[in-house]
């Protein structure tokens, strides 16, 4: 039976969630995730969570924070002065935004905190610093 090696690319079905049971995401009526093995398009954990699984064989993956998205970094949370925020953005706690660093790029931030005349910006991922849980099937070794 054939089971999956470093360079297979792969198709499986997942369920994703934290450890206290929540939901984050899940290819229920989508189709399959489909990746090569080993070329980091996933998460390090999921990634070598598929190794040596046969087409059909279904895993649940407990991923610590290091092979998931790492720990929260206090680098990426800033405090970011009202007064330049656009007149028409009327921003809340857990508001997600877009930000653009000086070269031009842009990335996502939440809104953390709100206090005189700063709001705190956290631009770390929605999941960092979360050991997460995967179930898994193998559908296809493409």
């Amino acid at each position: 039976m054939q089971q999956v090696k470093t360079g297979d690319t792969v198709r499986v079905h997942y369920h994703g969630r934290l450890t206290n049971g929540t939901t984050f995401d899940s290819s229920e009526g989508r189709d399959p995730l489909e990746f090569k093995v080993g070329a980091g398009m996933v998460i390090k954990g999921f990634d070598n969570g598929v190794l040596e699984m046969a087409i059909g064989e279904k895993r649940t993956l407990n991923i610590p924070v290091e092979e998931a998205y790492g720990p929260k970094s206090e680098e990426l949370i800033m405090d970011f002065p009202k007064a330049n925020i656009p007149e028409d953005l009327n921003p809340e706690v857990g508001m997600e935004l877009q930000m653009s660093n000086p070269q031009g790029q842009v990335f996502p931030v939440k809104v953390a905190a709100i206090s005189g005349e700063f709001i705190k910006l956290d631009a770390n991922h929605p999941l960092a610093g979360e050991p997460l849980v995967f179930d898994i099937e193998l559908v296809e070794i493409v």
